[in-house]
């Protein structure tokens, strides 16, 4: 089904002030260079400005310093929100309708709530509950007493381990499992005995969390994602990790045990995050930084190990003169050893 509105419509429905003609209609958003006639683009990074003159898209979704254009223009504050707000207007969700399928398994003690989908294939536990408007696809395993929040989402082969809690419009993307076994042995490297993972994983409201990442249980307590955290593909946070509300984690980073990360916090791809730490409120770690002590809240963070992004700045910086360097500490070494040498002969001479 294409959806079509006139820029006036869409203007409104952003809160934007449209420059141009209201009457145009738009039935699709695409690149600035890709789009044409009746085709919504955007520009939210300013290296693309000089695309304005080119593009031949029907309107421009632009930050508030351009107001000029020989194109039609809709103003906004912030042009990459206003196109997350258009993309589900113009491209909505499709989704299955509510049935249960009796290829699926399901065990008669289980709670299964009204406008549930649930296709062939899919395992739910005794005393789990599912809420209404859930969609589990085909493979999605759900172990005893889970409880899955109301319009939540699990793609196939998701895997829920017992007891644990998803709270209400969570997106659990393929492959995601939530609640294996932290990675708790006691005398390491001798008996390697195992110790035994009771606790559980807290998934709170609107978090999303990518293909085949990985949720470990707590030990004690639990393993918490906190409310709109948005986790990346091929993550792992480890058992008794917190982490605070509305925090981004890029992909393939690891986040060792019983860390506590705070709200808004940003981490890059492939960071490293020893155990035990803090990482306060706010704070940013770049991408393939080795996180091995607490970040101040607030704080940026880069290399490996970790310090000041500044510094980290200032040492690449030197990186490429290295060679050079070298080269003129070993002219000066020599210098120096002919110097002392020389001293040397004068105070004998003297003798």
């Amino acid at each position: 089904m294409t959806v079509t509105k006139t820029l006036l419509e869409v203007a409104e429905y952003l809160g934007g002030n449209l420059i141009g003609d209201g009457t145009v209609r738009v039935s699709h958003i695409r690149g600035i260079d890709e789009a044409g006639d009746g085709d919504i683009t955007f520009i939210a990074n300013p290296k693309y400005r000089r695309k304005l003159a080119t593009t031949a898209a029907s309107v421009v979704l632009v930050s508030p310093d351009i107001t000029r254009s020989e194109r039609n223009l809709i103003i906004v504050e912030d042009p990459y929100i206003a196109l997350a707000r258009l993309l589900p207007v113009f491209y909505p969700e499709e989704r299955a309708p509510a049935t249960v399928s009796p290829e699926a398994i399901i065990d008669e003690s289980a709670g299964i709530g009204p406008e549930v989908t649930i296709y062939p294939g899919v395992y739910v536990g005794k005393e789990a509950v599912i809420e209404k408007g859930v969609v589990l696809y085909p493979g999605v395993f759900i172990g005893n007493h889970v409880r899955v929040g109301e319009s939540s989402i699990l793609y196939p082969n998701v895997c829920v381990y017992r007891r644990c809690l998803i709270g209400k419009r969570v997106i659990l993307h393929a492959g995601v499992v939530v609640g294996s076994d932290g990675f708790g042995f006691a005398a390491p490297g001798q008996q390697n005995l195992k110790v035994s993972q009771v606790g559980i994983v807290q998934i709170d409201d609107d978090c999303e969390i990518g293909a085949n990442t990985t949720i470990d249980r707590g030990a004690l307590g639990k393993t918490w994602i906190r409310k709109g955290v948005k986790i990346d593909n091929l993550v792992q946070v480890g058992h008794n990790v917190v982490i605070g509300e509305n925090s981004i984690i890029v992909a393939q980073v690891g986040i060792s045990g019983s860390t506590g990360i705070g709200s808004g916090v940003m981490i890059g791809g492939q960071a490293g995050i020893v155990g035990h730490i803090r990482i306060g409120d706010r704070a940013m770690v770049a991408a393939k930084t080795g996180v091995h002590k607490d970040v101040p809240p607030g704080h940026i963070v880069s290399g490996f190990v970790q310090m000041p992004h500044q510094d980290f700045l200032r040492t690449q910086a030197c990186m490429p003169k290295l060679p050079d360097m070298r080269k003129t500490l070993a002219i000066l070494q020599k210098k120096v050893e002919e110097l002392e040498s020389s001293i040397a002969s004068m105070t004998r001479e003297k003798e």
